[in-house]
């Protein structure tokens, strides 16, 4: 019965990101928590739903780079100029997000779905208004967008594709360019929560850390091969009434998240 709610979990997850084109972490983190609850202790359930979401997300993100690449839609130079930052802001997320209790990790994931919900539901996109910044500046982005989506365990797409339309960059290579900066995102987030005690999950064995290996593993079967079968569903079911189910389900799920925190 474990194996099979990650499985369900990594499938919606996988899905969702296919046809509309928004991070499995928005997925993966509420339902984590949800299945971790009596497993791992009130004090590091949202620490271990995290790390164990980003984990997940490495794999995914390797397959859409790819695929983005193969349809010459990565803007490579931008994402050198974003992974320093990235990096550096993932790793740092993580651990900022290890000194933060876990109903203070709820209740920022929960802000921040309930903002995603209403993105989605009223269809908000930047306008673009200026180019790319310089150097320090896009370090200065990476290190933000790597160092949210640590404290999230998402991919940071909710947060990458945005900045290059603001910025000028072309929908299509700004989700392509957003894909590609998503595995560094994973990659460093991961690594931060790698590091740790998840003392009960060790107890049962398979973790590292705050991460928990069967959870990833049961997520990635499913997730990574649904990904592209909700790109293909994108082109034939009703688009913007699905995005308005799933803003439903996300602000429903962030309340949840916020009246759960106990804040």
């Amino acid at each position: 019965m474990e194996l099979l709610a990650y499985l369900i979990t990594g499938a919606v997850a996988g899905l969702m990101a296919g046809l509309l084109g928004v991070g499995g972490g928005l997925v993966i983190v509420p339902a984590l928590a949800l299945l971790f609850a009596g497993h791992v202790a009130d004090a590091q359930l949202m620490h271990a739903a995290v790390g164990t979401s980003l984990a997940a997300i490495v794999p995914t993100a390797i397959a859409s780079l790819l695929a983005h690449h193969r349809r010459d839609s990565v803007v490579w130079t931008t994402v050198r100029a974003l992974v320093p930052g990235i990096v550096v802001g993932g790793l740092g997320g993580a651990w900022l997000a290890r000194q933060v209790s876990s109903p203070g990790l709820a209740l920022f994931f929960g802000v921040f779905e309930i903002l995603v919900a209403l993105q989605l539901w009223f269809g908000v996109k930047p306008a673009a208004h200026r180019g790319l910044p310089g150097a320090a500046g896009m370090t200065g982005a990476g290190t933000t967008i790597g160092a949210v989506s640590a404290l999230l365990g998402i991919g940071g797409g909710t947060l990458t594709t945005p900045f290059l339309l603001w910025n000028g960059v072309d929908i299509r290579r700004a989700v392509g360019t957003s894909a590609a900066c998503g595995l560094p995102i994973a990659l460093a987030g991961a690594a931060g929560f790698a590091v740790g005690d998840l003392s009960i999950m060790v107890q049962r064995g398979w973790a590292t850390g705050f991460i928990y290996w069967p959870a990833v593993a049961g997520i990635v079967l499913s997730s990574v091969p649904l990904a592209p079968l909700g790109a293909r569903l994108a082109h034939y079911l009703p688009r913007p009434v699905l995005q308005r189910l799933f803003s439903l389900f996300l602000l429903m799920v962030g309340l949840k998240m916020l009246l759960g925190s106990g804040l």
